[in-house]
């Protein structure tokens, strides 16, 4: 087994491929997994967004030509809610190409055919300028919107909302329970975080906040009230 950095030696790093050709993609993750990271194939080329917020990869390999939006689309959304490295891989290699992939946001870009060995050094590269000074943002997505938990923002198609603190507690608790209901009482306590007491007519005025805000960019009926027991994002 291959060596990894010293200063990061037991983490494994997640790698998301987003790739069309089974043999190439398939051939990557190999590679990767020999040297202690963690690769995950793009299955759903309708749903590359969800299978993001899903995997939180440390770092994007993505081909240009994709069946239903290019990897130009996708560099787009990724760089919309995250800054996590993104590698392109593309046999498409002329200057145009190249430059339009470094203006999406592009951190690099690695020529079709290539040599294994060379694309684990420029991964390898890229990850220790990335991860040893700063995470990926994480984000947490549902029905399209991304909860970017780095600076308290609110992606959903073209619109960005920014979140009061009390705004984002309370979206960050509904959606890491999405699915299930959530007490008021366990929303209050996620607002006891702040510096000023909370009661329930506080609790009340600032998820009334957060749905107009919501409804303002389409995100109709995001939470549900369940009389009596508390709230709920349904899946």
């Amino acid at each position: 087994m291959p060596s990894v950095w010293l200063y990061n030696q037991f983490m494994k790093y997640k790698i998301l491929i987003i790739e069309d050709d089974k043999g190439i993609a398939e051939a990557i993750a190999a590679s990767l997994a020999g040297w202690n990271m963690e690769p995950y194939i793009v299955s759903d080329f309708h749903d590359v967004m969800g299978q993001f917020a899903a995997q939180q990869p440390h770092l994007v390999l993505i081909d240009i030509g994709l069946p239903f939006m290019d990897g130009y689309h996708w560099c787009n959304e990724i760089r919309r809610i995250s800054s996590v490295p993104i590698i392109f891989i593309s046999s498409a290699t002329d200057n145009m190409n190249i430059v339009m992939a470094m203006n999406m946001g592009a951190d690099d870009f690695i020529a079709k055919p290539f040599d294994q060995n060379v694309l684990i050094a420029k991964i390898q590269a890229l990850l220790r300028r990335s991860y040893d000074f700063a995470a990926a943002m994480p984000v947490i997505e549902h029905r399209g919107a991304f909860l970017n938990t780095g600076d308290n923002t609110l992606s959903y198609e073209d619109n960005t909302l920014e979140l009061s603190k009390n705004e984002y507690r309370i979206l960050l608790t509904l959606m890491q329970s999405k699915g299930s209901v959530v007490s008021r009482e366990k929303l209050m306590e996620a607002l006891w975080q702040t510096d000023c007491y909370v009661d329930e007519n506080t609790l009340t005025v600032n998820i009334g906040r957060l749905r107009k805000k919501l409804s303002g960019i389409g995100l109709d009926h995001f939470i549900t009230t369940k009389f009596g027991v508390g709230y709920i994002i349904e899946t």
